[in-house]
């Protein structure tokens, strides 16, 4: 079983930088990937978007809306990931979930593990 916690969302202003942790439990020897996600206000959970990931390979990926902006990184040995957003926009206020796989190794996506997730708010 893997479960996920985050931390350090909350308020800022456009064009300033916050920190997304999560904590994960039980990933390390089960998981082969993670991701963070993000649900954008008034929209459903399911039209939200994959905004950075990383394989158990180190591998990353970014979405376009993010690249250059975001950066994930994981520290395996204490089973945390982490998000770092700069030059954050209005835009990228949503509500942003930890997201791990264990199963579907070489698909894209198909997270079957969830934080309860972190609200981040961009204000201009």
């Amino acid at each position: 079983q893997v479960q996920l916690a985050e931390f350090g969302g909350g308020s800022v202003q456009a064009g300033g930088s916050l920190k997304l942790s999560c904590a994960a439990s039980g990933y390390v020897g089960r998981g082969c990937g993670m991701g963070w996600y993000r649900q954008a206000p008034g929209k459903a959970r399911e039209l939200g978007e994959l905004v950075s990931s990383i394989s158990s390979t180190g591998t990353t990926n970014y979405a376009d809306s993010v690249k250059g902006r975001f950066t994930i990184s994981q520290n395996v040995a204490e089973d945390m990931f982490y998000l770092q957003m700069n030059s954050l926009k209005t835009e990228d206020t949503a509500v942003y979930y930890c997201v791990a796989k264990t199963t579907y190794c070489q698909l894209t996506g198909l997270y079957n593990y969830w934080g309860q997730g972190t609200q981040v708010t961009v204000s201009s």
